[in-house]
């Protein structure tokens, strides 16, 4: 089998002609921490060709205003996680969210949009930006369109994106108050067992993440506070559904009746702590 061929675009521009080209032929790659992993253990074959997204300078950008932040698919785990425009501008929960990844030499290196395209399962960023009712903003030759995170991700290593797409930025709204608590089963650098992100603003969005195949909510148990403050009670009630009603899957970090009795701790603690 010949080596893939390496395509170098130094604009957007030309990696949407290459993407509008060569379609599912060439796989994007940005910092390439987990698509190195698939290819290195072979639960990933070599596509025809790569595109190197790293010359693009356009999508390295961080801009906060107007109450939202925008995040550059290429902007790194570790930018997000060290800005002190998000830190002091009500994304603390955000960067802390993108900070729990691992450790510090993949954080440097794994990327905002690549974390989204790869729709790992195992990962934190998904959950929180889901939360906050993040959108995904896709560039292709034929123009740009927005998906909400639910929308995106649609199920193990699945995405919405079309094959003549980039995901080319994140735009994030500031929460009123949000967390993300993770939960990891088995080391400190390890991925989560469960992970929870609150978040609220117009309402109330609790997404657990990293027990199925995409981020979930429920939200009939989120409008239990429509409206309503988070007493106690109440914060008890929301976290015995989500215990009860997310799916689960089992796998070496723990079983489907683990991750519910995870889910269930988790989200009470996190709705104490935005109450």
């Amino acid at each position: 089998m010949s080596e893939p061929f390496w395509h170098h675009p130094s604009t957007l521009a030309e990696a949407l002609a290459l993407r509008g080209e060569l379609g599912e032929e060439a796989l994007p790659v940005a910092g390439g921490t987990y698509v190195g992993a698939l290819l290195a253990t072979g639960l990933m074959q070599p596509p025809a060709a790569f595109i190197s997204l790293r010359g693009l300078e356009e999508l390295r950008g961080v801009a906060c205003a107007g109450g939202r932040v925008a995040l550059g698919a290429l902007v790194t785990h570790r930018q997000v996680e060290r800005d002190a425009r998000l830190r002091s501008g009500g994304f603390e929960a955000l960067a802390n969210a993108f900070g729990t990844v691992a450790n510090v030499r993949i954080r440097t290196v794994a990327t905002v949009g690549g974390v989204l395209a790869d729709a790992d399962y195992a990962s934190d960023p998904p959950a929180m930006l889901c939360a906050l009712g993040a959108e995904a903003v896709l560039a292709s030759p034929r123009g740009e369109r927005r998906l909400s995170i639910e929308a995106l991700i649609l199920g193990h290593y699945r995405t919405a994106i079309e094959p003549d797409e980039l995901l080319v930025r994140v735009e994030v709204p500031r929460p009123e108050s949000a967390i993300y608590l993770k939960f990891r089963s088995r080391s400190s650098e390890d991925r989560p067992c469960v992970g929870v992100a609150v978040a609220r603003g117009d309402g109330l969005r609790v997404v657990v993440g990293a027990v199925a195949d995409r981020p979930q909510i429920l939200p009939e148990a989120c409008a239990l506070a429509d409206g309503a403050a988070l007493t106690p009670d109440l914060r008890e009630e929301i976290a015995a559904r989500y215990g009860e009603g997310i799916d689960a899957l089992a796998d070496l970090r723990g079983s489907a009746g683990y991750r519910r009795r995870v889910t269930r701790v988790l989200v009470r603690r996190a709705l104490e702590a935005v109450a």
